[in-house]
């Protein structure tokens, strides 16, 4: 019978924290502890790498995604842990899970099988309590903004107006649209609609993952649009007089969290940005610093390569001047049978001609990465059900593109099964053909920023801006945020933006619906389709089927 995900991580015997931070330059004195096996880093510690040479940066993407993922995370762990077994020294830098998906449909995301963080149930969980500790500055400042509504109004803010919502970590669909306020001027404030995100979602989340110092961490916060006046006129968050008290409650979650693989191998998990409404990428703080202490750093990027990836490469790697050196697209077989026609809950069932129709997706998402200026390395991720028949015309298929490619069996044996993977990655880093560069120039008018990332990556002939956007756009060039890059929000289950859109199609259009301005993040946010900022719980939720007993056994997480 094959062990879940939780009976293999509690089955391992893993090092002491200190023992694994010790393989990157830091002594017992220099960490945190959260326990014996999780760590965080103060950032006056990580300064002292400041003069080090920066080793090489490899980037994990992937195919547009069935609802299960194409183990984009397993991937990752598994090639640090790969890259740990041919004898380099290597980390790893993620994304912090948040506890909707954990709960929901999608489960965690510290990998799987032998590809995994540990201890999972705790990453999984609270961790070091970043996520809530976003959560209580989100809400800090939300209390702030009511309270000076209903004292007076000296801002003058229109109750209408604040834009500035409740956060939780949590999927609860009915605190989408409330009301607030109720039960009069004394007890409740000034009645008016609000509603809840998810703490992910916050643009404290996204400032979090791109601040590189506290005096930044405050500046950004400052920033913050939350409200406008009567006049329209934008409230910002430093009018409030708060950011000082929110820095405080940020001060530990500043400070990135390392943790191991199951085979020993420091990896550094900071950062939880949504990965539609904002960049989708774990914190430059741990990129910056694992690039410092190792000579390969594996990092992912949320969703597929139109998705993270184009974020990673257009806004994070500007802001924190990186040059990434290799970029791995994880493919499945599943996935490609999804985008050449087949149902989702046959594509387990060999069938070639589904699979050669998906290659269309694998072929769109290696040219994207390709644009970027970069070497791509396919990895197919192996599942039990997959045959030799199918990932060789996959191999066959990435040779008539002239791009690396390896089966990756890190799930059934980690490093081990990686070693293919990892190969191909070095060969294509000592090749030396780099000529990394973004998508787009940063003064290029806003509408054709978001013209070329749609023509140029996701295949659409054009983009179709509704009213209310095309006033958006002029209001955000008049208020001075027209140099911004930008971040589109749009469905992760299509290249298009049309959830139900399979495959790679070309010629279509793509709709903007709104553009937002995340000023404190420093981008411009433009809204394609129903974004949801905090989603529902499935049918049957992964939490009705999770327990603790006394002996400290957890079932039901993965």
């Amino acid at each position: 019978m094959l062990r879940t995900n939780i009976e293999i991580a509690q089955a391992a015997r893993c090092k002491p924290i200190e023992e694994v931070t010790s393989k990157i330059g830091l002594g017992r004195d220099d960490i945190q502890f959260y326990g014996k096996y999780m760590a965080k880093i103060p950032l006056d510690v990580l300064k002292r790498f400041d003069d080090r040479p920066n080793g090489k940066l490899i980037v994990t993407s992937a195919i547009t995604p069935t609802p299960a993922g194409e183990g984009k995370t397993v991937t990752t762990i598994g090639l640090v842990e790969a890259l740990g077994k041919l004898g380099l020294k290597a980390c790893g830098a993620l994304r912090q899970p948040s506890l909707g998906p954990v709960f929901g449909t999608k489960g965690g995301a510290t990998g799987g099988g032998l590809a995994q963080v540990y201890p999972m149930w705790d990453i999984d969980l609270h961790f070091t309590g970043d996520i809530h500790a976003v959560a209580a500055a989100h809400n800090l400042l939300s209390a702030i903004i009511e309270n000076l509504v209903q004292r007076g109004n000296e801002l003058n803010i229109d109750p209408t107006r604040i834009v500035w919502k409740k956060a939780i970590d949590m999927n609860c669909r009915e605190l989408r649209h409330i009301v607030v306020g109720l039960g009069g001027r004394g007890d409740g404030g000034v009645p008016h609609e609000s509603g809840f995100i998810i703490a992910a979602a916050s643009e404290i989340s996204a400032i979090l993952a791109l601040a590189t110092s506290m005096a930044d961490l405050k500046t950004r916060l400052g920033k913050m649009i939350v409200a406008y006046t009567y006049d329209k006129k934008p409230v910002i968050a430093i009018q409030l007089n708060c950011v000082g008290a929110m820095a405080l409650l940020l001060k530990e979650a500043m400070k990135p969290n390392v943790v191991q693989t199951l085979e020993g191998q420091p990896m550094f998990i900071h950062g939880f940005p949504f990965a539609n409404i904002a960049h989708g990428n774990n914190s430059i703080l741990a990129t910056k610093y694992a690039l410092k202490m190792a000579d390969y750093v594996v990092t992912e990027s949320g969703f597929s390569s139109e998705l993270g990836a184009e974020k990673f490469f257009d806004i994070v790697c500007r802001e924190a001047k990186l040059r990434p050196d290799c970029a791995v697209l994880v493919a499945s077989i599943r996935a490609l049978k999804m985008h050449g026609g087949c149902p989702f809950d046959k594509c387990d069932v060999k069938n070639l001609e589904a699979l050669e129709k998906g290659l269309a997706n694998l072929e769109r998402h290696v040219l994207n990465l390709r644009k970027f200026g970069i070497p791509v390395v396919v990895a197919i991720n192996h599942f039990s059900t997959d045959t030799v028949e199918e990932e060789d015309l996959i191999i066959e298929h990435c040779k008539d593109l002239g791009v690396r490619s390896a089966v990756s069996h890190v799930f059934d044996k980690g490093g081990e099964g990686g070693q293919m993977l990892a190969k191909q990655v070095l060969a294509a880093i000592k090749e030396n053909n780099n000529h990394f560069k973004p998508l787009y120039e940063l003064d290029m008018p806003i509408k054709k920023k978001i013209t070329t990332i749609a023509t140029e990556l996701y295949g659409a002939m054009e983009v179709k801006f509704h009213a209310e956007a095309e006033k958006d756009v002029m209001e955000l060039v008049a208020a001075g945020y027209g140099g911004l890059p930008v971040c589109i929000a749009k469905t992760q289950h299509s290249i298009t933006d049309d959830p139900k859109v399979k495959g790679a199609p070309i010629g279509w259009t793509l709709t903007v619906k709104e553009l937002q301005v995340s000023a404190g993040a420093e981008f411009i946010v433009a809204i394609c389709g129903d974004i949801m900022l905090i989603p529902g719980l499935p049918g049957a939720p992964g939490a009705m089927g999770m327990d603790v007993f006394d002996d400290g056994k957890i079932i039901g997480l993965y």
